[in-house]
């Protein structure tokens, strides 16, 4: 089971942090992606993160607002969102990739679990 925490309404230029545990895994074990779904919009990528956290990869929309991080210690993903804008508002999910391999895939089907999702609403 994939938890997710965070969310809610903010004012543009704001921050929030989102951040997604699995249950009863190990996170060192996986690939962690961040996806985001806009009203009558198909799910996107945002961020990815390796097993290893060596890896890091944001979709261009993101770049240098968003940070994802882990701490495999505490098993918990992170995303940190900061300048937000109204183009942000969207639910976000969390989801999750057994780390067959190196590669931390940035295409929602290579996802095995996924969370529940929260809203993010971004106001001007």
């Amino acid at each position: 089971q994939v938890l997710q925490f965070g969310g809610g309404p903010v004012q543009a230029g704001g921050s929030m942090r989102l951040s997604c545990t699995l249950s009863g895994r190990p996170l060192g074990n996986y690939h962690m992606g961040w996806f985001r779904q806009a009203p009558g919009k198909e799910r996107l990528f945002v961020a990815v993160i390796s097993r290893d956290g060596d890896t890091t990869y944001n979709t261009d929309s993101v770049k240098g607002r968003f940070t994802v991080s882990r701490d495999d210690a505490k098993s918990t993903l992170y995303l940190q969102m900061n300048s937000l804008q109204a183009q942000d508002t969207a639910a976000y999910y969390c989801a999750a990739k057994f780390a067959y391999t190196s590669r931390a895939p940035t295409g929602a089907l290579e996802y095995d679990d996924w969370g529940p999702g929260t809203l993010v609403t971004v106001s001007a």
